[in-house]
């Protein structure tokens, strides 16, 4: 078995949304206050620059730069770790080096999406990127997203790596959840906000949650219980959490829904994403506000208070500068 000391990352961690205005600058005052405010509510660490931070369309100086303002606003309360990643392993390992430099507190690197490398070809991009940095690594395994997965075989080689200590799992195999579980000492995060409750149950640490930028708190409820052995709070939590997350994650892509309910909580000033991303349309936008409806007893949200605007999040912005990513 591969092992480590403990949990560097915390619990209950937020995939952070990048606020823009209309024009689809970043919103800075707007991240600050919204990372202050999830911090304060619960979260134990925000992951910048992931695919809910619209990491496919942030510069690289963006990317940078939500490290820095994370760890400024954190203040050591919360840990910052840094997502995305890249298609090039080079591009990749040098977007970490850099935020590493500015005071990450670690990376999470999602297999290499489009080019479909075989297996050795995914463990080696894992390998070298944890090889060029002191930080602790977070594997992310979305094949839904990258087109390929990281095969278990694959995983247990990865974790023998002195600094690859956990795994982000949007793959949704409990069964091999538990074998990796079973024969490493990988820290297993949610990374399907409906399988929060299921993977913690069986030994996960922890999320890495969409649905967390709207309500931080039912997720610390839910981790506190799991974690004294009340799996009725627990259980308690997951039902209140269940439309709301089904409002967020879908109808359309996850960062658009939540910008969408943001901006209608009054939390974010404007709900633009970055194109090819566009806001809902008309009758996604309906899905999303019947979800939202049957939402009650969420801690921290009033969704009497929810204003959602469709003509504000319409379209999707082309930022003045182009992003890097391939």
């Amino acid at each position: 078995m591969t092992h480590h000391n403990g949990n560097p990352f915390g619990q209950v961690l937020v995939a952070l949304v990048t606020p823009f205005q209309a024009d689809g600058e970043v919103d800075w005052p707007a991240v600050e206050q919204l990372m202050d405010d999830l911090i304060t509510n619960g979260a134990d660490g925000i992951v910048v620059t992931g695919t809910t931070g619209e990491t496919s369309t942030l510069t690289d100086p963006e990317k940078i730069r939500l490290v820095e303002v994370g760890k400024q606003v954190a203040a050591g309360r919360a840990k910052i770790i840094t997502g995305g990643g890249s298609n090039e392993t080079a591009h990749a390992i040098e977007l970490y080096k850099k935020s590493e430099k500015v005071g990450a507190d670690g990376v999470m690197i999602v297999t290499p999406y489009y080019n479909k490398p075989t297996q050795a070809g995914v463990l080696t991009h894992f390998r070298m990127i944890a090889d060029s940095t002191d930080l602790p690594v977070i594997m992310y395994d979305i094949p839904g997203r990258a087109g390929i997965e990281i095969k278990y075989e694959t995983i247990l080689r990865a974790a023998k790596h002195p600094n690859i200590i956990a795994m982000k799992d949007a793959k949704g195999d409990l069964a091999e959840a538990s074998r990796v579980m079973n024969q490493t000492d990988l820290l297993y995060f949610s990374g399907d906000d409906a399988n929060v409750l299921p993977l913690m149950s069986i030994g996960g640490s922890g999320l890495i949650g969409v649905t967390a930028n709207i309500a931080p708190t039912p997720y610390r409820i839910m981790v506190d219980a799991v974690n004294r052995g009340d799996l009725h709070a627990a259980t308690e939590q997951h039902k209140l959490l269940e439309p709301l997350v089904r409002a967020t994650m879908t109808h359309v892509p996850g960062t658009v829904a939540t910008k969408y309910i943001l901006h209608g909580l009054g939390r974010i000033g404007s709900p633009r994403v970055r194109l090819p991303l566009v806001g809902p349309e008309d009758h996604e936008a309906a899905l999303i506000e019947d979800s939202v409806a049957l939402v009650h007893g969420v801690a921290g949200v009033d969704f009497a208070e929810f204003r959602p605007d469709r003509n504000a999040a319409a379209g999707g912005a082309l930022p003045k500068i182009a992003g890097t990513t391939r």
